[in-house]
């Protein structure tokens, strides 16, 4: 969900932010997703919660509209520039992938002009341990990096390691990298039900201005109409 709201953001900024549904139909993309997912509204609804707790997607409605939209917090949240924004967000979308790969997808979004400039941006990633380089396999010519941003990514049923730590070409075998903690204790999740109130509330609140606006506009309307319908003296 965060790739989508990332990629929509600048492939199809008319559109963005996304409404729940908008959101659910960019998940369930059957182009330019792997794995292919057919997520409903109420799986995706929870995940944009999840987001909001975490900081990384707040909620938002566009002017004169009613539906709940979402946007992404990702520069804020994860601390990160466009480019590398935008690697982050193809790892997300397609799993594991060649820099010569990221290079050519992640165009759209942050053009990237040489494979040098792709591997700066995979290891500032790696340095924050968001991306790490996966081992090459038998008859690869090239290094595989993975998204690690819930933890360990597992996509190709073998454990990776971060960017940093394995040389380019190398074969060792790398050591699973530590889970993210869930910090589920009870003041914990007290605090997320009080987010959770807040957004809704801030979006309440630019729904309600927006009514407001479409109803002043209206009474001028009509002030105007009874104005020019008056019988003259």
């Amino acid at each position: 969900m965060l790739g989508c709201l990332i990629e929509k953001r600048w492939t199809t900024p008319d559109q963005y932010p996304l409404s729940l549904n908008a959101l659910r139909l960019a998940c369930n993309q059957s182009t330019n997703r792997d794995p292919v997912t057919d997520y409903d509204e109420a799986t995706v609804s929870e995940a944009g919660q999840r987001l909001q707790r975490y900081g990384l997607a707040r909620l938002a409605s566009g002017h004169g509209s009613r539906a709940t939209k979402y946007r992404h917090l990702a520069e804020e949240g994860l601390g990160l520039g466009r480019e590398q924004l935008a690697i982050l967000c193809v790892l997300l979308l397609r799993g594991p992938q060649t820099p010569g790969e990221l290079k050519g997808r992640s165009e759209r979004m942050a053009p990237l002009p040489t494979l040098e400039e792709v591997e700066r941006v995979l290891s500032e990633l790696g340095e924050r341990g968001y991306v790490r380089r996966l081992p090459r396999r038998p008859g690869q010519k090239e290094d595989r990096f993975e998204q690690i941003l819930g933890g360990d990514g597992g996509q190709d049923g073998r454990s990776g390691e971060d960017v940093r730590s394995i040389p380019a070409g190398s074969d060792r075998a790398p050591a699973p990298s530590p889970a993210v903690s869930d910090h589920s204790g009870p003041s914990s999740r007290a605090d997320e039900g009080l987010e959770d109130r807040v957004a809704e509330l801030e979006a309440l609140m630019v729904d309600i201005r927006n009514e407001v606006s479409e109803l002043r506009a209206e009474v001028s309307q009509l002030r105007a109409q009874v104005g020019s319908d008056s019988p003259t003296r």
